[in-house]
């Protein structure tokens, strides 16, 4: 037995892809062009993680324009004005809102999945945005003829379809981010935000059997963006009771740039049950330091202490990229760290006896 090692999802594009999006939300690049560079982008990610030694693998969302907003890309129904999320800089970033009904997703995960799988062998996990970060694009007043309930009603089909269509494709594994997690007890300290979005993501999770739930995951995190985070400051001990109360097999846990990791790693021996493996951060994608892979050991072993090994996983704490145009962290860095990772969970598990 081994450690098991995945990656979260967004690895930051090449520069020539990053110049071909611009271009081409200048009008200067046609839609195909731009497609045949993203796909030589990810076909680059997916060796460039073989040869590093990763056993799953991801695409590095290399095509999609955000780990959130992909479902939408040529919706009509959105006006710009929706929900505002701040970041610790001062920077922010803002949702669409929806104007009009009946919602429906434009572009399923499972396209980026099958482009993938062209490329590789080797198992390919497939990212998808949580249900209950897209309810935060329904508007507080609501849209005429299309209630609110009628909206979630739509959006848990629509996200039931975008991860049974991974699975159905063969993924690995499917994990719903849901970052909006953490930073819910922010807009709302009660927890009352946080509970609905728990209610809606298990709404979901709750139509998969238990087969199917094994091969699904959750990720929590407190944002990555511009190297800065939206909810750092916020107890995991108001979250992580509740999130763990999701009806996955796998929880992806940011972990290596928290303060206190032996505090939180006890709040997650609390919340253990069967059947289900915790893969925990050990990489911190918006420090620039690379970590060594005795750091990496050193952060695993220390899991181990509250984590049964046959339960134990790592990963990096969030995405290196999350959003197409976010390059704060460069390729090289983000792909030194995962090196580090692999090579620092391979130590800990020597260390362990495995």
């Amino acid at each position: 037995m081994s450690i098991p090692t995945e990656p979260i999802g967004s690895i930051p594009r090449p520069r020539a892809l990053q110049d071909a999006l611009a271009e081409h939300a200048e009008g200067r690049l046609s839609e195909a062009d731009l497609t045949k560079l993203q796909a030589q982008a990810t076909a680059e990610t997916l060796t460039a993680l073989e040869e590093l030694g990763c056993t799953v693998l991801v695409d590095g969302e290399q095509s999609k324009p955000s780990f959130v907003t992909y479902p939408l890309a040529g919706l009509t129904t959105l006006d710009p004005g929706g929900a505002v999320i701040p970041f610790a800089d001062g920077h922010t970033r803002q949702l669409p809102v929806l104007t009009e009904g009946p919602f429906r997703y434009q572009v399923g995960a499972h396209s980026y999945l099958r482009e993938a799988q062209r490329h590789t062998e080797r198992p390919v996990k497939q990212a998808v945005i949580a249900p209950s970060a897209l309810s935060l694009l329904y508007p507080a007043d609501g849209i005429a003829g299309y209630s609110r309930e009628a909206f979630l009603a739509d959006l848990a089909t629509e996200a039931e379809a975008d991860i049974r269509g991974c699975l159905d494709a063969g993924a690995h594994s499917v994990q719903l981010d849901f970052t909006e997690g953490r930073l819910s007890l922010k807009l709302d300290p009660s927890g009352g935000l946080l509970d609905q979005f728990v209610s809606l993501n298990n709404e979901v999770l709750g139509r998969f059997d238990e087969e199917q739930r094994a091969r699904l995951g959750v990720h929590t995190c407190p944002g990555g963006d511009h190297d800065s985070t939206h909810s750092l400051d916020v107890d995991y001990a108001d979250l992580l009771p509740r999130l763990f109360q999701l009806k996955v097999g796998n929880f992806y846990v940011q972990l290596a740039s928290e303060a206190d990791p032996d505090r939180v790693l006890g709040i997650i021996a609390d919340q253990l049950r069967p059947g289900i493996r915790v893969f925990v951060g050990v990489t911190d994608p918006i420090s620039p330091v690379v970590e060594s892979a005795e750091e990496v050991r050193d952060r695993v072993l220390l899991a181990a202490r509250y984590i049964p090994v046959e339960q134990l996983g790592t990963t990096d704490d969030c995405g290196f990229s999350p959003f197409a145009d976010d390059t704060s962290t460069s390729r090289e860095v983000a792909f030194a760290k995962i090196g580090a990772r692999v090579r620092g969970t391979a130590l800990a598990g020597q260390a362990l006896g495995l």
